[in-house]
């Protein structure tokens, strides 16, 4: 089973379950910017405890494992935990849906498209940028800000610039998203 048929059956399944998701982190940024590998898939879900339980039944051992304490822990603490497809090595992590105002607003800017086949709902690419962004703050990877770039050449006439500029202030991540446009620009001096 490839990696495109493991989110088909990932997002049928939260779909018919009505669970509201988005798909986010790199498979996002992928899909508005530029190629590279990944083997996990970061989806937003608005889940309850009442849903776990549900979930998970869809994802039977041994063909996957989730573990139901950490999904229980992660709803109670609007943390993240894992759907593994050991064969393979994919993986899911699965964001319960922290509720804050930005994730409000991630939720209702969020886009289905077509993946070839199949509609997916993804994170806007805005909002892609901004975790990104976090994400940046929080690791130090410079993965995360080469994602951001990806988005930015592939995708940046789309790119609503002041909604990232606004929501990364509140963030706390406005001096990352300076580095970034800096960045740019020195390259397109080039």
């Amino acid at each position: 089973m490839e990696q495109r048929e493991l989110l088909r059956r990932l997002v049928e399944v939260l779909e018919r379950l009505r669970l509201p998701y988005f798909v986010t982190g790199g498979t996002a940024t992928i899909f508005y910017g530029e190629p590279r590998f990944t083997n996990d898939v970061d989806v937003v879900v608005d889940l309850t405890v009442a849903d776990v339980r549900r979930l998970l039944a869809e994802f039977p051992e041994p063909e996957f494992y989730a573990s139901e304490e950490a999904a229980f822990d992660a709803v109670r603490r609007r943390r993240q935990f894992n759907i593994i497809q050991p064969r393979l090595g994919w993986k899911a992590d699965i964001i319960v849906s922290p509720q804050t105002a930005f994730d409000r607003s991630r939720f209702a800017r969020a886009r289905r498209l077509d993946v070839g086949g199949f509609e997916v709902a993804f994170a806007s690419p805005e909002d892609a940028i901004l975790m990104k962004l976090v994400y940046f703050r929080e690791s130090g990877s410079d993965r995360h800000l080469r994602d951001v770039g990806g988005v930015l050449q592939v995708s940046g006439s789309e790119v609503d610039r002041g909604y990232i500029a606004s929501w990364a202030e509140t963030l706390g991540v406005s001096d990352v998203w300076q580095r970034v446009l800096e960045e740019l620009a020195t390259r397109d001096r080039r």
